[in-house]
């Protein structure tokens, strides 16, 4: 299917061959009829991305100061390949379209049904893409009379809605809206549906004159003279009283506009931002006026709540009456009846295949345009290829071909630069959900297909091995298919989020014959083999302490969700109790774990049979520009210091020997592949045996049940 992808790096936007996504459970596949460009704010992320390193540093200073701390943390060399990597990430354009239903995901039969028209929303699901795979809450049905051209709008009218339900405005009430764009067309006739009086300013004549005629009472036309000039027309459009309500739809760096609502606006009055202007309030007005400041969420309650817009929770009708699935349905019934007029507002329509000119039509802006619309073929069966062919790499007697799932930051970034780079292994095929960014992954390192489908990779029979790199929830499912095909099979941590799924794995892989890695990759660092080999010849018992200082996620990330992450014990702290495991030379006995106050903060104590005892502190609360990671190992008079994995020594007898490694940080993650592929060409591997990722992953478990129980978890208990 074709997609609209850019380059967040170079700022390049082209219309793209990418695998189709597949309905997951609770979504609908939909083959897009119509989309629309909504000039402000994809303009804001075309010229974002088409700006130099410098100016996006100057855009996003937030950013910037994470850059810096990674950096002092992490070194400049690991700090540079992450934010390259994220740079090089696909970013989809596109969050308003209409179309018709090609598919019901699995919890969805009966709320939609194919061949039903609906109009969705949201970025990085209603993309400007021939399908999208979108969850129920941002899509809904289209009335007969409403064509997929008007339907596209439906998302920007529940943002001018959500707009105008913020402003609290009632029957009679003047309102004055600021910027005739799009949204501020739409809020302009949505204020005038409501029985309000409706006054609107802009710069652009066309704009004036469409929303003079379609959706305000009175308009003014700004000039040379600036927004001050209106202040006496607009004021006798209130009988000299002020508006009730001001509405900002604005795109603008300017802090006009806010002193042009705080001039214009009656005391106690209510100030909304729908589009983006400056936002230094002049407190003086603000505060002799009493006004009232609200920053509308976008298309309404739900909006950037993971629990409504993907896993489909609707809030209760006594407490929300408007959501924003609520307000992208009366935006459509509007349009049926004729009360939001939509054809006036479509100024250019562009099939897809001509994307690129209607960007540049938009971001050149020597062209005046409104509405543009993007128009696919009526041909939906051909856009369903889950599967897209490449290059042909014969087989090679000798060489491993690797199929990979999952095609997100971090496998982009760390692991798939390294088996690039590895001899005797040949990139067969790569999937991924987004079918763009397995694309991405295909072109960057010569895959020879790409593909949003698992069962691509599971069932092609030229694969030898496959490295599973998808979110939590899918590792020991994805696992234990792949070796019941026959397949060896790397999987990044953690393998299983429950026991259960741990001893099926397991069960499936004592009769496979074939090898299993888990990417416990710190066993694999330099600094960590150099601890271990120079306390074999010191001490047994080890007392251990690992300090973690992991900072915090930000909220709504996949990983601490219970299901689909397992969250930061089971997804993260996994590392380090495996370890702990290895610098302990043995196999845990006894977890106990305590979940301190705060986002993610655990104490975890690991006995071990040889006596040895290990302690990780894992903690959210931390600066973030403080080393991560400082391990500390005692045992035989002798101390082992591990510093982030820049840096490590041993001390005995008050000698101290320091290790370095070429590079700078060192996490082991080009030797824990290697190791994989040496495993798979039948040589012994000692530092990360089945017998050690089952262990470790057992403690693991322990700790999180150690947690529920509050208390002490022996594993033999298990």
């Amino acid at each position: 299917m074709k997609q609209i992808i850019q380059n967040m790096r170079s700022g390049a936007l082209a219309v793209t061959d990418v695998p189709a996504p597949k309905a997951g459970r609770g979504e609908i596949l939909v083959g897009t009829m119509a989309s629309l460009i909504s000039a402000g704010t994809e303009k804001m992320l075309i010229d974002f991305a088409q700006s130099s390193l410098l100016g996006k540093a100057q855009q996003r200073p937030d950013l910037v100061k994470k850059v810096f701390e990674k950096v002092q943390r992490d070194g400049l060399a690991a700090t540079m390949q992450s934010v390259f990597a994220r740079l090089e990430q696909p970013m989809p354009l596109g969050y308003a379209a209409a179309g018709t239903v090609l598919a019901v995901g699995e919890g969805l039969e009966g709320e939609f049904t194919v061949g039903q028209r609906v109009a969705v929303a949201g970025a990085g699901q209603a993309n400007h893409a021939e399908v999208n795979a979108v969850p129920k809450n941002l899509a809904v049905p289209v009335p007969d009379n409403v064509p997929d051209e008007h339907a596209c709008f439906a998302t920007l009218a529940a943002i001018a809605m959500q707009g105008f339900r913020n402003s609290k405005a009632v029957l009679g009430d003047h309102v004055l809206v600021i910027g005739l764009g799009l949204v501020g067309q739409l809020t302009a006739q949505l204020a005038k549906a409501a029985g309000c009086q409706v006054y609107g300013v802009d710069y652009d004549p066309h704009r004036v004159s469409l929303a003079m005629d379609r959706g305000c009472h009175d308009v003014y036309l700004m000039g040379e003279a600036g927004g001050a000039a209106a202040y006496p027309q607009a004021m006798a459009f209130t009988g000299d009283k002020g508006f009730d309500a001001v509405i900002l739809c604005a795109a603008t760096n300017s802090n006009d506009p806010l002193q042009m609502a705080a001039d214009l606006a009656r005391d106690r009055a209510k100030i909304v931002m729908t589009g983006k202007c400056g936002t230094t309030i002049p407190y003086g007005d603000f505060m002799k006026k009493e006004l009232d400041f609200v920053i509308s969420r976008s298309y309404g309650p739900g909006r950037y709540d993971p629990a409504y817009e993907k896993a489909g929770q609707d809030y209760p009708v006594g407490w929300v009456r408007w959501t924003e699935r609520d307000n992208l349905a009366e935006a459509l019934r509007l349009m049926a009846e004729g009360r939001l007029q939509i054809d006036p507002l479509i100024s250019h329509r562009y099939p897809i295949e001509h994307a690129e000119e209607a960007y540049e039509l938009v971001s050149e802006g020597k062209v005046p345009s409104l509405g543009v619309v993007l128009t696919y073929p009526s041909d939906l069966d051909s856009r369903q290829k889950n599967r897209i062919n490449l290059r042909e790499i014969a087989p090679k007697e000798g060489e491993i071909r690797l199929g990979v799932l999952g095609a997100g930051a971090f496998t982009n970034a760390v692991l798939l630069p390294v088996l690039k780079k590895l001899p005797g292994v040949q990139l067969a095929g790569v999937a991924s959900r987004g079918g763009m960014t397995a694309r991405k992954a295909a072109d960057r390192f010569g895959f020879s297909y790409a593909s949003t489908g698992t069962d691509e990779i599971l069932t092609d029979t030229d694969i030898d091995a496959v490295v599973i790199t998808t979110r939590h929830d899918s590792h020991a499912r994805l696992a234990r298919q792949a070796l019941e095909r026959g397949k060896h099979v790397f999987v990044e941590k953690p393998l299983a989020l429950t026991m259960e799924d741990l001893e099926e794995v397991f069960a499936v892989l004592k009769t496979s014959g074939r090898a299993l890695m888990v990417g416990f990759n710190r066993r694999f660092s330099p600094y960590t083999r150099a601890v271990v080999d120079h306390f074999a010849q010191v001490a047994d018992t080890r007392q251990i302490l690992i300090r973690v200082n992991a900072g915090r996620l930000e909220d709504g990330n996949w990983q601490s969700d219970p299901e689909e992450g397992g969250g930061r014990l089971l997804g993260e702290v996994c590392h380090f109790i495996d370890l702990a495991c290895c610098l302990a030379n043995d196999v845990p006995r006894s977890v106990t774990a305590h979940q301190g106050e705060g986002q993610d903060n655990y104490h975890i104590q690991l006995t071990f049979g040889n006596g040895s005892v290990a302690t990780v502190m894992y903690t959210s609360d931390g600066d973030s520009s403080f080393g991560k990671e400082y391990i500390e190992v005692f045992g035989g008079g002798a101390v082992g210091v591990i510093d982030n994995f820049r840096s490590a020594f041993f001390q005995r007898n008050g000698k101290k020997i320091k290790f370095s490694a070429s590079g700078g940080q060192n996490k082991g993650h080009g030797a824990e592949l290697e190791a994989f592929m040496n495993m798979i060409r039948g040589q012994a591997q000692q530092v990360l045996t089945a017998e050690h990722i089952y262990h470790s992953s057992r403690a693991v478990l322990a700790a999180k049940e150690s947690v529920r129980l509050q208390g002490p978890v022996l594993l033999d208990d298990l």
